[in-house]
């Protein structure tokens, strides 16, 4: 298995909000950060976000613009298209490397516009 095939399961489990499939995924120790200023979260932290905003969404996914094989992992930039439970529909640009080693995802660093991030998170948390 390549790291890019690691990187593709692991965001099919996220668009269907798999949380087991992505604890498989992940290495135990993995850390993930995001530039929003909350520094690293762990694995648990983070797939709870997770199951909280895709669980709340009727729809979500990624439209991969690039995928690329780096040195200790994968380089990737997508669009998350999610519907919120209102109706309305997001659009959000990123930027990530994803460490992988030994077939499981080890630390991730992702890049988005924190504000449009933070305003999906709103919009789900005021749904619930």
């Amino acid at each position: 298995m390549t790291s890019i095939d690691v990187v593709e399961r692991y965001f099919v489990a996220a668009e269907a909000a798999d949380v087991d499939e992505l604890r498989k995924i992940y290495a135990p120790d993995a850390t993930i950060w995001h530039n929003d200023g909350a520094g690293d979260l762990t694995v648990d932290e983070h797939l709870q976000n997770l199951a909280m905003l895709f669980g709340a969404m009727p729809s979500a996914r990624f439209e991969v613009k690039r995928r690329s094989e780096v040195e200790g992992g994968v380089f990737q930039t997508h669009t998350f298209h999610g519907v919120l439970p209102d109706g309305n529909q997001v659009a959000v640009d990123a930027a990530l490397f994803v460490g992988v080693t030994d077939n499981r995802v080890t630390r991730i660093e992702e890049y988005f516009d924190a504000g449009a991030v933070a305003a999906v998170f709103a919009a789900v948390e005021h749904a619930n």
